[in-house]
């Protein structure tokens, strides 16, 4: 049925079917239900206040079977923490075996439901509908997003209770389904933080610090979503990441029984109970543990400062954001110094990063001394090395950015036919590693080199379907973003990297589509821990730039201004640093809150990764 907002006066009973039938939209005029005919699709209805909660309403009596599936939809679209409200729309059987928790479809719009009138009516004791739509995602029982497409048919059957003789659903739809506007209106996307399992060195000295990654999932905006984000932390990573990291939690470890909420206090301060499976983990461990909570609820609320675990009645450990860098480490160990691009004479050029200067300066050593004429570069992760790519697309090279240093033969060469068909732009890792394809169609490669040295190593991407077209691995080393062309559409992958044991080939798993809805991308960087920021264009549409998730969903942050003609784009992983593009007036930079400015002529710009 429809939907009371918290603070607002209950609508009469009687007010209630037409309520229900525009979608729950108190204090604004609509049009009753319908009593006869088929099911109206149900409208996602836009909310402008996030912050305003919407309860369902119970199923009123002697309510038709129509308004009954109505009520049921619109109940599932509500802030009803277990979905107790929907329930009371089922029989008692249903009740107890629908499973709401397993998944979340969501459609383009809110489902339709057209009755089934080639079977039951609703004049006897039972009543079919099926609802439709078009799928736009779905959310797994883990939280996890995966776009979606195609049709959307799921049937429902109603029932007269013998006893009552109310309508009541006996055979529900799978899970819950709503439309996108509810879905953005009712979820949020939240990042969790596991280890990478074969993380790098990263450490200063006084020890390794582990690669944090993050994985993203939904929650329910306005249902203890600290709580959720624990729980699901708890409950292990999703499928995107799979064993390609770790979590230092204890097989089984979960929240202490009976707890149902957790808050900060007003200091900041959060205190997580733990049940006996985190009894007499060291110091280090918990630290561990501490850090993922802690980074995973900061992406959630800026309110936690510090995170307490305790169990067993005891506090294990704590740990505050300013130590938390010396656990983990997020991305790039270091905000990068500078911004590199190509210049006019085709040599590596740098500048500030951060800063409004215009006037780049030649990098030390042989990359920037334009004895090789470059046409795509990449600089490593602590700007010690960089790589680039000939002006001809044949050759890549190596050299160090010190005064003096020589470039050396190249490493890695092309036998394409043309510039499109050979190498990519290069990608380095966090373990120092470097990534390139070769896009030659006689013997396309993805490949690596060892700290950017020696013989480069063919990578396995089982299932690629498409060329190679773009590179660029993630700053905590286990997920690599690609660009693939097939028939002449261009889709951006993310995949997870597995490098095996010592000796054994690294493997591309779990590649799939981020932007469905693209038909061209044309150039992506990463944006952060779980974003990236891509140029593309829909089908028969103009160039865009935008935001996706690794998990293909579109995040909560503000479309950058647009601009014509963009080749390149590069993104820091620290948002503080503005947005960098090759565009019609050559190197391009967007700080935030203002328009696109022009700094200087140049091509191919990267942030260093």
């Amino acid at each position: 049925m429809g939907a009371d907002r918290e603070g607002a006066r209950r609508p009469a009973p009687a007010r209630a079917v037409a309520y229900a039938a525009c979608g729950a939209v108190l204090l604004a005029g609509c049009a009753s239900m319908p009593d006869s005919g088929d099911l109206r699709g149900v409208e996602s209805t836009p909310r402008q206040d996030t912050q305003v909660r919407v309860f369902a309403m119970p199923p009123p009596k002697d309510a038709p079977a129509t308004e009954i599936v109505q009520g049921f939809l619109e109940a599932l679209t509500s802030d009803d923490p277990h979905y107790e409200t929907a329930r009371k729309y089922l029989t008692e059987d249903a009740a107890k075996s629908w499973r709401p928790e397993l998944s979340t479809t969501v459609l383009a719009g809110g489902p339709g439901a057209l009755s089934d009138h080639s079977g039951s009516r609703e004049e006897a004791s039972d009543y079919a509908v099926t609802l439709t739509g078009t799928k736009v995602a779905t959310v797994d029982a883990r939280q996890s997003y995966a776009p979606a497409q195609g049709e959307y048919r799921e049937p429902v059957h109603l029932s007269r209770d013998a006893k009552t003789g109310q309508w009541r659903i006996d055979v529900p739809p799978k899970g819950v389904v709503m439309g996108k506007s509810d879905f953005q209106r009712n979820y949020m996307s939240v990042n969790k933080y596991y280890f990478a399992a074969d993380a790098p060195d990263t450490g200063d000295g006084a020890g390794p610090r582990t690669a944090a990654v993050a994985d993203p999932v939904y929650v329910r905006r306005r249902v203890e979503p600290v709580t959720q984000a624990v729980r699901s932390l708890l409950n292990g990573p999703t499928s995107l990441l799979g064993t390609g990291v770790t979590s230092s939690f204890p097989v089984g470890t979960a929240l202490a029984k009976g707890v149902t909420s957790l808050t900060p206090d007003e200091h900041g301060k959060l205190t997580v109970p733990l049940n006996d499976r985190a009894v007499g983990v060291g110091a280090k461990r918990c630290d561990q543990m501490a850090a993922q909570l802690l980074f995973t609820l900061q992406s959630l609320t800026a309110a936690v400062e510090e995170v307490r675990l305790s169990s067993g009645g005891d506090q294990v450990c704590s740990l505050s954001e300013n130590r938390a860098d010396t656990v983990a480490v997020r991305g790039s160990a270091e905000r990068p110094d500078y911004l590199y691009f190509v210049d006019d004479e085709h040599r590596l050029v740098r500048l500030p990063s951060g800063s409004e200067a215009t006037r780049p300066e030649p990098v030390p050593g042989a990359l920037g001394e334009g004895s090789t004429e470059l046409r795509s570069v990449a600089v490593s992760r602590d700007e010690h090395s960089a790589a680039g790519v000939g002006i001809d697309g044949k050759s890549l090279y190596v050299g160090s950015l010190v005064p003096g240093g020589s470039l050396g033969d190249p490493l890695v060469v092309s036998g394409g036919e043309t510039e499109e068909q050979r190498l990519t732009t290069p990608s380095w890792d966090a373990r120092g590693d470097l990534w390139i394809a070769d896009r030659d169609p006689d013997d396309p490669r993805l490949l690596v080199l060892e700290k950017g040295a020696g013989e480069p190593v063919e990578v396995r991407v089982p299932g690629l379907d498409g060329s190679v077209e773009a590179v660029r691995v993630a700053g905590d080393g286990v997920r690599i973003a690609l660009i693939v062309e097939k028939d002449g559409k261009r889709s951006l992958l993310i995949g997870r990297i597995e490098r095996g044991e010592k000796g054994e080939r690294p493997t591309v798993v779990e590649a799939r589509s981020a932007t469905p809805e693209l038909e061209e991308v044309t150039a992506m960087s990463w944006a952060g821990d779980s974003r990236l920021v891509v140029v593309g264009r829909e089908r028969g549409g103009v160039q865009q730039i935008g935001y996706v998730q690794v998990d293909g969903s579109t995040p909560e942050a503000s479309v950058p201004a647009a601009l014509t003609g963009v080749k390149d784009i590069a993104a820091a992983e620290d948002d503080r640093l503005p947005l960098v593009a090759y565009s019609e007036d050559g190197i391009v930079r967007l700080p935030s809150g203002m328009q696109w400015q022009k700094v200087t002529k140049g091509m191919a710009p990267v942030y260093p990764g």
